[in-house]
Formats: structure tokens, C-alpha cells, sequence
């Protein structure tokens, strides 16, 4: 087995309760509101009208930007509305609402796609709408790009899932094996990769076992079993654990050969060269506390939380948070009609005595922060200079390195609100960078 290469972490609970739940299927709801915005980089810009009438996998949204995706209709349906509606992240974002038929009439353009070289597949995967589907949304495309001057060798496919609670990778693993295989075999001769390490946290012996069983013999691809250990699916945390290339402060995997994706974003790779079908649904596990009943489902995106907590059977106490992602860095949720993404991976609602924010207290000095960051930060001198308004010091501390992975915030026992000062820190940072360059 691997062992835990990276510094400190944290050991959270798995509660992986989710893990026998086969994905169940959610029909179509009466109205999807799908973002321009589901990606890091560049907005789209709606290519569809109020009263047009859409079809499953129209393009509705697209950018002339290198660094954006492409935005698809899940549905069909008449566009009732185009306007700025608060976005899961909590901004504005110009939204698509679609009033459903019911009856999923595929566009005419969804076809199974062709190329002949790098430069169409690259194309085509722009196309397809692909981000990463572990919870970042980085344009698949773009990752896929590296700058020439880059030499990649090495493919590293995230299958650890860390985070407690999400179960939606191991479920794809367990469902679509042959296309996670048949995906990176796409990739080794697209790239020209020598080695691929599939990274799998030890606490998924049965996801190991399917995979490995596959590839028995395979001289490129493996499978690398890990210590259970959050962050462990964190991009530069994984690199490490399975190759042993530290990618550098400020720098990207690229820098050390390596290019990283999710598990199933190769599987939507090999699926999406079968059909032609862009990135229009994902699976998304629901659970915590106050949910009824624990499930994994496949989701058309655009798809309101409250249809898709109802289709589970609902609340089994009043949920007092929601949160779109794991419970170490999902983002709170102010609304049930806030839509599901493309990189949504989980849906978890707590009740009262869960949700509750623990009332900070006095560092004192422990240590237990700087022991858990597993990117060698300073947390508690982080979060002074950030109270302090100290900008200069949060560049000398390294700020922008932090992963936001809250491993420090766990671990401390004065539960000072570590994680939330250093995002506001980094805003503060990113406002001032922004009135100096006026």
C-alpha cells in the first residue's frame, strides 16, 4: 500500500453510508435554472432567447474564452427566463430557467463525435462541456493543455474521495468500470503518458479490486491503493502520495509531468465518445443527519435541491444546513431552489445540533493547525494578520497557498473559524491587487 506521503491531514470520519446505494435515476423536474457559470474561468454567453423552444443537449451558453466550458440544455423545453439569479458560490450569474416537457427530445447535433489528432479530440472534449467532476469545475479541455514546454508523463486519475459522506466516485467505479478503463486508455494514446496511477483510498477495497481486476497485466495503468487520510484526493496531496513529485508553491502538476483527473471525468470521456451526449447530468450523493433516506442519484444539471431532497423522500428532521459538497469544503447553500452544477458531487442537509458553529475561543497556541496543514502553512499567524488587516504579512505567510482543505479548522481545539478568516484574506488580497491596477 501507499503510504501517507504528505504532511499532516486529518483523520476525519468516513461515513460512507452511501456506499451499497445503487445510483437511482431521478425523472425530469417541472423547471431547471442552469448557470452560466459552472466552471472556473470565463461566463458563457446564452445563445438561446425567452420562448425558444430547447432540446436535450442544445448548446444554450458558450465563450470565446480559452478558459470556459460550454453550457447545455438537460431538458426540453421552452426558455421562460433569462436573468441574474444567485449562483451556489454566492454571486450573481446570468441563469437559463427552462419550463420542461417532459418528453427529452434530443437535439439534433448529439451525435457520436469523430477526430483524427489531438488537436480534435482536445475540440471536442471543449465541446462537450466537460470540468472536472471531483468538485473543482476546471475546464477539462484547458487541463488537458499544457503549455508545450511541458512534457507529461504520468496520468494520475482521482479516485480517492476523502471527503466523509460523498460516495458518487466509488458508485461510478462500481457502476461503470470498463468505462473508467476504456477512458484512460483514450487518454494514454491521446497524451503519450508512460505511467497512470489510479489513486484509491484503502477504506474502497471493493473499487480496488474491480479496477485492478481489469487491468491485470496492463504495463502502463495500476492501481495505487492509499492510506485513508483527508486530504488525500487533494491535486498536489494525490501527486505526492503517488509518485512522489512535489509540485511547488505557485506552480500546477503540469510543472512536475503530471496531469491529474476524476474518475469519472474519464468515464464521461469514454461515454461521451460513444453518443455524442455533452455533459448534461451527474451523480450526486445525498445524505447527512436530517435526510430520510441516504441515496445516491443521477441528476439532470439545472435540477432545483428541493426536487432532488423530495425524490429521496425528504427530511427526517428540520434541516438547518445545506451544503452543496463534503462537510470539510462544501460551500452552505441560502436557498433549496439553488440548482444543481456540473460539479455537484453531494447534497448534504444536517439538523440543529450538526449544523451548529462552535463559538471560537482563545488560541493557544498548540501547534495543532500548523501540524494538520498538509501545505506546510502557519494557520493561527494566518488567521491573526487576516483580523489584523495585515495584508503584507498574509504574502509573507503564504496565504494564497492554502488549499482551504479546513484540516486546521478540525483539528483545533479553540475551534477558531481558521478556514473562513483566510478566505476573507484572500479577498482582501484579491480587492487590493484589483483597486492597485486601476
Amino acid at each position: 500500500m501507499f503510504g501517507n506521503r504528505f504532511k499532516g491531514g486529518a483523520a476525519v470520519p468516513h461515513n460512507k453510508n452511501t456506499a451499497s446505494c445503487k445510483t437511482l435515476k431521478m425523472g425530469v423536474p417541472e423547471k431547471v435554472f442552469i448557470p452560466m457559470l459552472q466552471h472556473i474561468g470565463a461566463p458563457c454567453i446564452p445563445v438561446v432567447n425567452k420562448g425558444d423552444y430547447v432540446k436535450v443537449g442544445q448548446l444554450i451558453g458558450t465563450s470565446d474564452k480559452f478558459v470556459s466550458s460550454p453550457v447545455h440544455s438537460s431538458v426540453s423545453g421552452v426558455v421562460s427566463d433569462i436573468s441574474p439569479r444567485i449562483y451556489p458560490g454566492g454571486t450573481n450569474v446570468l441563469t437559463v430557467e427552462i419550463k420542461t416537457d417532459g418528453k427529452q427530445e434530443v437535439h439534433e447535433s448529439v451525435a457520436p463525435p469523430r477526430y483524427s489528432n489531438k488537436k480534435e479530440f482536445l475540440e471536442l472534449i471543449r465541446q462537450s462541456g466537460l470540468v472536472g467532476l471531483g468538485g473543482a469545475g476546471f475546464p477539462t479541455h484547458v487541463k488537458l493543455s499544457p503549455p508545450p514546454e511541458k512534457t507529461i508523463d504520468t496520468l494520475v486519475i482521482n479516485g480517492a474521495e476523502c471527503e466523509p459522506f460523498i460516495t458518487s466516485d466509488f458508485r461510478g467505479i462500481i457502476e461503470n468500470p470498463e468505462s473508467v478503463i476504456n477512458g484512460i486508455r483514450i487518454l494514454i494514446d491521446i497524451l503519450g503518458v508512460k505511467h497512470v496511477w489510479i489513486g484509491i483510498e484503502d477504506n474502497k477495497p471493493e473499487a480496488i479490486n474491480l479496477l485492478s481486476g481489469l487491468i491485470e497485466g496492463d504495463s502502463i495503468i495500476k492501481v495505487a491503493k492509499l492510506k485513508s487520510r483527508y486530504p488525500q484526493g487533494a491535486e498536489k496531496m494525490l501527486i505526492y502520495s503517488v509518485t512522489g513529485r512535489k509540485v511547488p508553491a505557485g506552480k500546477l502538476p503540469a510543472d512536475v509531468g503530471v496531469i491529474v483527473l476524476n474518475v469519472n471525468s474519464v468515464s464521461f470521456i469514454s461515454e461521451y465518445l460513444k453518443t455524442g451526449m455533452p455533459l448534461i447530468k451527474r451523480t450526486v450523493t445525498v445524505d447527512g443527519s436530517a435526510v430520510k433516506n441516504p441515496s445516491n442519484v443521477e441528476v439532470l444539471i439545472g435540477t432545483p435541491l428541493e426536487d432532488v431532497f423530495n425524490f429521496t423522500g425528504g427530511f427526517k428532521s428540520e434541516p438547518h444546513k445545506i451544503l452543496m459538497g463534503g462537510p470539510m469544503m462544501g460551500i452552505a447553500q441560502f436557498s433549496m431552489q439553488a440548482p444543481v452544477l456540473k460539479h455537484t458531487n453531494a447534497l448534504l442537509a444536517f439538523d440543529e445540533s450538526d449544523a451548529e458553529i462552535p463559538t471560537e475561543s482563545q488560541c493557544i497556541r498548540c501547534g495543532r493547525c500548523v501540524k494538520a496543514c498538509p501545505m506546510n502553512l502557519l494557520p493561527l499567524f494566518l488567521n491573526f494578520n487576516v483580523l489584523r488587516g495585515n495584508l503584507d504579512e498574509l504574502q509573507k505567510y503564504h496565504i494564497t497557498d492554502c488549499i482551504e482543505c479546513g484540516s486546521c479548522s478540525y483539528v483545533c481545539p479553540a475551534k477558531r473559524h481558521l478556514v473562513q478568516s483566510i478566505r476573507l484574506g484572500k479577498a482582501q488580497l484579491r480587492q487590493a491587487a484589483a483597486k492597485g491596477g486601476k
